[in-house]
């Protein structure tokens, strides 16, 4: 097998979400398994609604999975290869005007539902005599461009699903040019995969139906027809489909939330696999984890839940020396012993701001009512440094010794006038990072 080439192509109208992720990740991950190439394709011919920041934001989250694309191609910048496709399926007659309005289509539509017809476009076009086509010019109406199916059945191996077919007999002649002269994603999607040399189309399931179209296209204009790998899609817990437009669960949102990128892009592409769901540090240890021929057919759930889950226990992973860049990014980076104290307690790297402030801060204590000579006592015992692990054990001993304390009654009071919380990492870790000096302060 000759190293393969994909491509990812979204539409710069909204951000990015898990679900998106997920198509980009598997053909990313796909390319590089085979040292192959990945192309990021905006589909931006609507000029409209495609937006540029759109486009840079979708970059910019691409950029945060890891993923570097080899290509990136805009097709807003290829109109003449799309014009040339159609002035050759014109001359072959496998592109037709169409002269129908919405309302007609729709009025026509509702007819052959109700006769119990499937309501597939019938080719009226075909069969309109020159004097009817010159009295819709006359009356200022531009055709719409159809593609002449061959009405027959197509097949493919798909890379995810198994071997399929499609009837063509049973789809109306899809539109490839709207009336006002702009392409529908049909055309410029298959002229751009045979002029990119596009080996392996890898996307979402929806899209089934549309290959068995595609492939007459493809063959029409005498392109290779690539490999094809349909995924499934995912949705929330309740069934619902994920949307553009969903933006707790956008890429950018779920940055800007302090979730680790490979918890995101180990979710989007294990859930509905065979895999179990586990955070992968890096693009090159999970691509061996997505295979295609291993993922389910059924809709993947995804329950926002398992970021915390997952984020957590990548953080747990994170050794210092890793981490430290962006420890000193957030004003936290108080060196090895204080990240190894507190890593274990945090669900997002984010959360260790609030660790580093209680270090740091000898305004933090909390004083129950009635502690202060309890205090004062464990003040009186506090060991001379140097201190390390075996200091808070030494030392609460000796406070229960000389008090009688023990349990919550013992350990509570004590946490909350060195942390001001009544819960967090282990003090025997988090004494020693806080030092003598404040905790002798936090205590006074």
């Amino acid at each position: 097998m000759t190293a393969p080439t994909v491509r990812f192509a979204p539409s710069p109208t909204g951000l990015i979400h898990i679900g998106n992720a997920r198509t980009a990740l598997l053909n990313a991950l796909f390319a590089l398994t085979r040292g192959g190439a990945f192309i990021l394709r905006y589909d931006d011919t609507d000029l409209e609604r495609s937006k540029r920041e759109y486009a840079d934001a979708i970059a910019e989250d691409l950029a945060w999975l890891g993923i570097t694309p080899n290509r990136v191609e805009r097709q807003s910048e290829r109109i003449e290869a799309y014009e040339a496709a159609v002035a050759k399926l014109k001359a072959m007659g496998r592109l037709y005007p169409a002269w129908e309005s919405p309302d007609e289509l729709e009025r026509r539509r509702r007819r052959q539902m109700a006769r119990g017809l499937p309501p597939v476009y019938d080719r009226a076009a075909l069969k309109l005599t020159p004097e009817e086509i010159a009295k819709f010019e006359a009356e200022g109406r531009r055709p719409h461009w159809r593609f002449k199916l061959e009405g027959r059945t197509v097949s493919w191996d798909d890379g995810v699903r198994g071997p399929q077919t499609v009837d063509t007999t049973s789809l109306s002649d899809p539109v490839l040019v709207r009336a006002d002269g702009s392409f529908l994603y049909t055309l410029p999607s298959v002229v751009d995969d045979i002029d990119m040399g596009v080996t392996d189309v890898i996307r979402g399931e929806d899209h089934v139906t549309n290959t068995g179209v595609q492939i007459e296209l493809f063959e029409a204009l005498g392109g290779p027809v690539p490999r094809f790998a349909h995924h499934n899609l995912l949705a929330t817990t309740t069934g619902e489909a994920l949307s553009k437009r969903l933006g707790s669960l956008s890429i950018r949102s779920l940055r800007e939330a302090g979730y680790e990128a490979m918890t995101v892009a180990s979710i989007a592409v294990l859930i509905g696999s065979s895999e179990e769901v586990h955070a992968y540090p890096d693009l090159a240890s999970l691509a061996p984890h997505a295979e295609l021929a291993g993922m389910s057919r059924s809709t993947a759930k995804f329950d926002p839940h398992e970021l915390d889950t997952i984020n957590a226990r990548l953080v747990h992973a994170l050794a210092w020396e890793d981490a430290r860049a962006r420890l000193a990014a957030l004003d936290a980076d108080l060196g090895p012993a204080f990240w190894s104290a507190v890593r274990d307690n945090l669900a997002k790297l984010p959360d260790v701001v609030e660790w580093a402030g209680v270090v740091r801060d000898d305004g933090v204590a909390v004083r129950a009512d009635g502690e202060a000579e309890f205090l004062a006592e464990a003040l009186r015992l506090l060991p001379e440094e140097p201190w390390d692990e075996t200091t808070w054990g030494t030392w609460t001993k000796a406070i229960q010794t000389a008090t009688g304390r023990k349990g919550k009654a013992l350990f509570l009071p004590l946490r909350l006038a060195l942390t001001g919380r009544d819960h967090g990492p282990e003090m025997k870790r988090l004494l020693p990072v806080i030092g003598r000096r404040a905790t002798s302060a936090r205590l006074s």
